[in-house]
Protein backbone atom coordinates (compact mmCIF):
# COMPACT_ATOMS: atom_id res chain seq x y z
CA UNK A 1 0.00 0.00 0.00
CA UNK A 2 1.47 3.33 -1.07
CA UNK A 3 1.81 6.06 1.53
CA UNK A 4 2.31 9.74 0.81
CA UNK A 5 2.94 12.38 3.45
CA UNK A 6 4.18 15.86 2.61
CA UNK A 7 6.27 15.88 5.81
CA UNK A 8 8.14 12.72 4.77
CA UNK A 9 10.48 12.56 1.75
CA UNK A 10 8.93 15.68 0.25
CA UNK A 11 5.70 13.79 -0.33
CA UNK A 12 7.32 11.05 -2.44
CA UNK A 13 5.27 7.85 -2.26
CA UNK A 14 6.65 4.78 -0.51
CA UNK A 15 5.34 1.27 0.06
CA UNK A 16 6.83 -1.01 2.70
CA UNK A 17 5.22 -3.96 0.94
CA UNK A 18 7.70 -3.55 -1.92
CA UNK A 19 10.61 -4.37 0.36
CA UNK A 20 9.00 -6.94 2.66
CA UNK A 21 11.26 -9.83 1.63
CA UNK A 22 14.41 -7.81 2.35
CA UNK A 23 12.81 -6.34 5.48
CA UNK A 24 12.13 -9.83 6.82
CA UNK A 25 15.66 -10.99 6.08
CA UNK A 26 17.72 -7.97 7.06
CA UNK A 27 15.88 -5.75 9.55
CA UNK A 28 15.67 -8.07 12.53
CA UNK A 29 18.72 -6.33 13.98
CA UNK A 30 17.89 -4.98 17.44
CA UNK A 31 20.58 -6.13 19.89
CA UNK A 32 19.67 -7.76 23.19
CA UNK A 33 20.24 -4.49 25.05
CA UNK A 34 17.33 -2.98 23.13
CA UNK A 35 14.97 -5.65 24.50
CA UNK A 36 16.52 -5.52 27.96
CA UNK A 37 15.54 -1.85 28.22
CA UNK A 38 11.91 -2.87 27.73
CA UNK A 39 12.03 -5.74 30.20
CA UNK A 40 13.69 -3.52 32.80
CA UNK A 41 10.58 -1.31 32.67
CA UNK A 42 8.55 -4.48 33.48
CA UNK A 43 6.77 -4.20 30.15
CA UNK A 44 5.85 -6.87 27.58
CA UNK A 45 6.22 -9.69 30.09
CA UNK A 46 4.15 -12.62 31.35
CA UNK A 47 0.49 -11.96 32.16
CA UNK A 48 0.44 -8.85 29.96
CA UNK A 49 -1.46 -8.35 26.72
CA UNK A 50 0.51 -6.28 24.20
CA UNK A 51 -0.51 -4.59 20.95
CA UNK A 52 2.34 -3.79 18.56
CA UNK A 53 1.23 -1.12 16.08
CA UNK A 54 3.17 -0.77 12.83
CA UNK A 55 4.50 -4.24 13.54
CA UNK A 56 6.06 -4.72 10.09
CA UNK A 57 7.37 -8.29 9.89
CA UNK A 58 6.68 -8.81 13.58
CA UNK A 59 10.23 -8.17 14.78
CA UNK A 60 9.18 -7.02 18.25
CA UNK A 61 6.53 -9.71 18.97
CA UNK A 62 8.76 -12.50 17.67
CA UNK A 63 11.82 -11.51 19.65
CA UNK A 64 9.93 -10.77 22.85
CA UNK A 65 7.62 -13.77 22.68
CA UNK A 66 9.88 -15.70 25.05
CA UNK A 67 9.12 -13.25 27.86
CA UNK A 68 5.56 -14.54 28.07
CA UNK A 69 3.26 -11.69 26.98
CA UNK A 70 0.28 -12.30 24.66
CA UNK A 71 1.03 -10.33 21.49
CA UNK A 72 -1.12 -8.82 18.76
CA UNK A 73 0.47 -7.05 15.78
CA UNK A 74 -1.11 -4.72 13.23
CA UNK A 75 0.39 -3.16 10.12
CA UNK A 76 -0.92 -1.26 7.12
CA UNK A 77 0.93 -3.54 4.67
CA UNK A 78 -0.49 -6.95 3.80
CA UNK A 79 2.93 -8.06 2.54
CA UNK A 80 4.54 -7.17 5.86
CA UNK A 81 1.87 -9.11 7.75
CA UNK A 82 2.32 -12.13 5.47
CA UNK A 83 6.02 -12.13 6.34
CA UNK A 84 5.22 -11.69 10.04
CA UNK A 85 2.91 -14.71 10.03
CA UNK A 86 5.49 -16.81 8.19
CA UNK A 87 8.30 -15.88 10.57
CA UNK A 88 6.07 -16.38 13.64
CA UNK A 89 5.03 -19.92 12.78
CA UNK A 90 4.50 -21.90 15.98
CA UNK A 91 4.00 -18.78 18.09
CA UNK A 92 0.62 -17.69 19.47
CA UNK A 93 0.69 -14.19 17.95
CA UNK A 94 -2.31 -12.57 16.26
CA UNK A 95 -1.61 -10.40 13.21
CA UNK A 96 -3.95 -8.08 11.30
CA UNK A 97 -3.33 -6.10 8.11
CA UNK A 98 -5.08 -2.84 9.00
CA UNK A 99 -4.00 0.80 9.26
CA UNK A 100 -3.41 1.94 12.82
CA UNK A 101 -6.06 4.61 12.28
CA UNK A 102 -8.68 1.92 11.56
CA UNK A 103 -8.06 -0.25 14.63
CA UNK A 104 -11.22 -1.16 16.55
CA UNK A 105 -10.17 -3.26 19.53
CA UNK A 106 -12.45 -3.14 22.60
CA UNK A 107 -11.80 -0.69 25.42
CA UNK A 108 -9.27 -1.90 27.98
CA UNK A 109 -7.83 -4.64 25.75
CA UNK A 110 -4.11 -4.14 26.36
CA UNK A 111 -1.64 -3.68 29.20
CA UNK A 112 0.94 -2.26 26.78
CA UNK A 113 0.80 -0.71 23.33
CA UNK A 114 4.16 -0.62 21.55
CA UNK A 115 5.19 1.43 18.53
CA UNK A 116 8.69 0.68 17.29
CA UNK A 117 10.24 2.60 14.40
CA UNK A 118 6.83 3.66 13.09
CA UNK A 119 5.40 6.49 15.22
CA UNK A 120 6.15 9.19 12.65
CA UNK A 121 3.77 7.61 10.14
CA UNK A 122 0.52 7.81 12.12
CA UNK A 123 -2.26 10.38 11.97
CA UNK A 124 -2.02 11.14 15.65
CA UNK A 125 -5.17 13.18 16.12
CA UNK A 126 -7.06 10.02 15.09
CA UNK A 127 -4.82 7.47 16.75
CA UNK A 128 -4.20 9.01 20.18
CA UNK A 129 -7.83 8.63 21.43
CA UNK A 130 -7.81 5.00 20.32
CA UNK A 131 -4.70 4.34 22.40
CA UNK A 132 -6.42 5.87 25.44
CA UNK A 133 -9.45 3.63 25.12
CA UNK A 134 -7.62 0.42 24.24
CA UNK A 135 -5.25 0.58 27.21
CA UNK A 136 -6.18 -1.02 30.51
CA UNK A 137 -6.08 1.18 33.63
CA UNK A 138 -2.42 1.96 34.41
CA UNK A 139 -1.43 0.57 31.00
CA UNK A 140 1.57 1.95 29.09
CA UNK A 141 2.18 3.33 25.62
CA UNK A 142 5.79 2.52 24.74
CA UNK A 143 7.38 4.28 21.76
CA UNK A 144 10.81 3.12 20.55
CA UNK A 145 13.33 4.02 17.89
CA UNK A 146 16.77 2.96 16.71
CA UNK A 147 18.90 4.76 14.12
CA UNK A 148 22.46 4.74 12.84
CA UNK A 149 24.62 7.82 13.45
CA UNK A 150 26.02 8.99 10.09
CA UNK A 151 28.17 11.78 11.51
CA UNK A 152 29.84 9.40 13.99
CA UNK A 153 30.19 6.25 11.88
CA UNK A 154 32.03 6.28 8.52
CA UNK A 155 30.26 3.30 6.97
CA UNK A 156 26.84 4.63 7.92
CA UNK A 157 27.75 8.07 6.64
CA UNK A 158 28.97 6.83 3.25
CA UNK A 159 25.95 4.56 2.81
CA UNK A 160 23.64 7.45 3.63
CA UNK A 161 25.32 9.66 1.02
CA UNK A 162 24.64 7.00 -1.58
CA UNK A 163 20.96 6.80 -0.62
CA UNK A 164 20.72 10.56 -1.10
CA UNK A 165 22.41 10.29 -4.50
CA UNK A 166 19.60 8.07 -5.74
CA UNK A 167 16.81 9.63 -3.67
CA UNK A 168 17.63 13.28 -2.86
CA UNK A 169 14.25 13.94 -1.20
CA UNK A 170 14.72 11.14 1.38
CA UNK A 171 14.25 12.82 4.75
CA UNK A 172 15.73 10.04 6.87
CA UNK A 173 19.28 11.40 6.61
CA UNK A 174 21.34 13.23 9.22
CA UNK A 175 20.13 11.48 12.35
CA UNK A 176 21.56 12.65 15.67
CA UNK A 177 20.76 11.40 19.14
CA UNK A 178 17.46 12.87 20.33
CA UNK A 179 14.48 11.85 22.49
CA UNK A 180 11.58 10.02 20.92
CA UNK A 181 9.26 12.50 19.22
CA UNK A 182 5.84 12.66 20.85
CA UNK A 183 3.28 14.93 19.13
CA UNK A 184 1.73 17.71 21.21
CA UNK A 185 -1.75 16.18 21.06
CA UNK A 186 -0.64 13.42 23.45
CA UNK A 187 -0.19 15.91 26.27
CA UNK A 188 -3.97 16.23 26.53
CA UNK A 189 -4.44 12.65 27.69
CA UNK A 190 -0.99 11.19 28.42
CA UNK A 191 1.94 11.98 30.67
CA UNK A 192 5.53 11.00 30.00
CA UNK A 193 6.79 8.76 32.80
CA UNK A 194 10.13 7.64 31.34
CA UNK A 195 12.48 8.64 28.54
CA UNK A 196 15.98 7.46 27.63
CA UNK A 197 18.53 7.50 24.81
CA UNK A 198 21.56 5.20 24.71
CA UNK A 199 24.32 4.12 22.29
CA UNK A 200 24.25 0.75 20.55
CA UNK A 201 26.91 -1.04 18.51
CA UNK A 202 25.06 -3.22 15.99
CA UNK A 203 27.00 -6.01 14.21
CA UNK A 204 26.80 -6.50 10.44
CA UNK A 205 28.48 -8.22 7.53
CA UNK A 206 28.79 -6.47 4.18
CA UNK A 207 25.83 -8.49 2.96
CA UNK A 208 23.59 -7.78 5.94
CA UNK A 209 24.40 -4.05 5.99
CA UNK A 210 23.70 -3.81 2.27
CA UNK A 211 20.41 -5.61 2.88
CA UNK A 212 19.50 -3.39 5.80
CA UNK A 213 20.15 -0.25 3.73
CA UNK A 214 18.28 -1.68 0.74
CA UNK A 215 15.27 -2.28 3.00
CA UNK A 216 15.13 1.34 4.14
CA UNK A 217 12.38 3.73 3.07
CA UNK A 218 14.72 5.71 0.84
CA UNK A 219 15.65 2.72 -1.34
CA UNK A 220 13.55 -0.45 -1.37
CA UNK A 221 10.26 1.14 -0.35
CA UNK A 222 10.33 4.00 -2.85
CA UNK A 223 12.66 3.49 -5.83
CA UNK A 224 12.02 1.60 -9.08
CA UNK A 225 13.54 -1.80 -9.68
CA UNK A 226 16.14 -0.33 -12.03
CA UNK A 227 17.09 2.36 -9.53
CA UNK A 228 17.39 -0.17 -6.71
CA UNK A 229 19.64 -2.42 -8.81
CA UNK A 230 21.92 0.49 -9.74
CA UNK A 231 22.12 1.67 -6.14
CA UNK A 232 22.87 -1.84 -4.90
CA UNK A 233 25.68 -2.37 -7.40
CA UNK A 234 27.31 0.88 -6.37
CA UNK A 235 26.72 0.27 -2.66
CA UNK A 236 28.29 -3.20 -2.73
CA UNK A 237 31.32 -1.82 -4.57
CA UNK A 238 31.67 0.93 -1.97
CA UNK A 239 31.44 -1.51 0.94
CA UNK A 240 34.11 -3.72 -0.61
CA UNK A 241 36.41 -0.68 -0.60
CA UNK A 242 35.73 0.76 2.88
CA UNK A 243 34.31 -2.02 5.08
CA UNK A 244 35.84 -5.22 6.46
CA UNK A 245 33.92 -8.48 6.14
CA UNK A 246 32.46 -7.96 9.62
CA UNK A 247 31.98 -4.70 11.46
CA UNK A 248 29.68 -2.81 13.79
CA UNK A 249 27.71 0.33 13.01
CA UNK A 250 27.13 2.88 15.74
CA UNK A 251 23.42 3.39 16.41
CA UNK A 252 21.43 4.88 19.24
CA UNK A 253 18.27 3.59 20.82
CA UNK A 254 15.53 5.74 22.29
CA UNK A 255 12.36 4.98 24.18
CA UNK A 256 9.51 6.87 25.80
CA UNK A 257 6.88 5.42 28.12
CA UNK A 258 3.57 7.25 28.51
CA UNK A 259 0.58 6.60 30.76
CA UNK A 260 -2.94 7.96 30.63
CA UNK A 261 -3.34 10.89 32.99
CA UNK A 262 -5.16 10.10 36.20
CA UNK A 263 -4.56 6.35 35.94
CA UNK A 264 -1.28 6.05 37.84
Amino acid sequence: MQITDNSIDGGKAFDWGKTSADYAKYRDIYPQEFYDKIINRKLCIRNQSVLDVGTGTGVLPRNMYRYGAKWTGVDISENQILQAKKLSEGMDIDYFAIPTEDMDFPDGSFDVITACQCFVYFKHEQVMPKFVHMLKPEGSLLVMYMAWQPSEDKIAGESEKLVLKYNPVWSGAGEKVHPVWIPDCYSDKFELVYSAEYPLEVPFTRESWNGRMKACRGIGASLSGEEIAAWEQEHKKMLAEIAPDRFTVLHYGAMAELKVKGQR
